[in-house]
């Protein structure tokens, strides 16, 4: 039987899930990416991810061959704060295999954002790797909202990086996170 209360709070929030739960019950989705940083179009897909599912790992990846502005924990951190309020949501980080991931979350499926067609070709690619490598895992892909098509975490870097205003493309942590980093 799986831990209640605070303890089954605290499973989940480590991005597992709670010990002796049937994660077969629950409708686990794995959420993966840099999210350098977390801009509204992210948290668009996550909000929209926890309508279906019955809970949301949002995994931070940790890579050796790509340069982050930020480490994986201020990014893990930037994602707690902007999703304190989806209590479905849990945040974790993870090297290596997506799959692998999601296996090790207990999720059955993989959430992908797109914002335009030309995103698609490449996370087809992936999602055709993935269904090689874990065929019991499934991706579903998700259009963001027509108010983030062209947001991207490396665009708002951009934007804050030559002094203009980032509000409205990214949330109040990563907007104090990028003008801390990015305008001394």
């Amino acid at each position: 039987m799986a831990g209640s209360g605070r303890e089954e709070e605290e499973a989940w929030a480590s991005g597992l899930p709670p010990e002796g739960s049937a994660s077969g019950s629950a409708r686990i989705a794995l959420y993966p990416g840099s999210f350098d940083p977390v801009t509204l179009g992210h948290l668009d897909i996550i909000e929209r991810a926890t309508r279906i599912f019955d809970r949301v790992v949002v995994a931070v990846l940790q890579s050796a061959t790509k340069t982050s502005l930020f480490t994986a924990a201020e990014r893990m951190s930037l994602l707690e704060a902007s999703t304190q309020d989806m209590s479905q949501v849990a945040v974790t980080s993870f090297d290596g295999l997506t799959v692998d991931c999601a296996r090790n979350v207990g999720a059955s499926t993989i959430v992908r954002g797109l914002r335009a067609v030309s995103d698609f070709e490449g996370e087809f690619q992936m999602a055709l790797m993935n269904r090689r490598l874990a065929p019991e895992i499934h991706t579903v892909f998700l259009m963001t909202s027509l108010a983030n098509v062209f947001v991207s975490s490396s665009m708002v870097r951009d934007v804050c990086r030559h002094g203009g205003d980032i509000s409205g493309l990214a949330p109040a942590p990563s907007i104090l996170a990028l003008q801390k980093k990015l305008r001394p």
